[in-house]
């Protein structure tokens, strides 16, 4: 099973090595996708869990358990061909390269299992090709 997830930590969590127990004990793969922690030392990781389904829905219920607050990820970029101008602003924003100019025919294309919705292209974009879905999946 593999899935993007949100999970959302508390000061008292984000002290915790939470991410190491879900390796060690669930035998998951996780790929940190992307991360913000504030000041308060509260904050947020987007991951890529990956494992066998039961020990995935054990890890899942290990962080629930914890009081972690874990969503799938709601939110998708959706890049619309057809409005954009091919004009690279995007691809000089993207941190993960999901956005990338081919530099034989100087066009955009955009592999979506790249991208970490960082938001990075969104307002960079002068046609407003780049969008967000969200959808509505509710909690894991």
């Amino acid at each position: 099973m593999k899935n993007k997830v949100v999970l959302y930590f508390s000061a008292a969590q984000s002290e915790q090595p939470i991410i190491y127990r879900l390796v060690k004990n669930y035998d998951l793969v996780v790929n940190i996708l992307k991360a913000d922690i504030n000041p308060q030392k509260q904050g947020y990781l987007v991951v890529e869990m990956e494992g066998e389904k039961d020990k995935y829905q054990e890890g899942i219920s290990f962080l629930k358990g914890l009081g972690v607050i874990v969503e799938s990820l709601s939110e998708t970029v959706v890049w619309q061909e057809d409005v954009c101008i091919q004009c690279g602003a995007c691809a000089s924003f993207c941190p993960t390269e999901a956005l990338e100019i081919n530099r034989e025919t100087m066009e955009i294309s955009f592999n979506n299992s790249k991208c970490v919705v960082c938001g990075m292209c969104l307002d960079c974009c002068p046609t407003r090709a780049i969008t967000l879905h969200f959808d509505i999946r509710g909690l894991v």
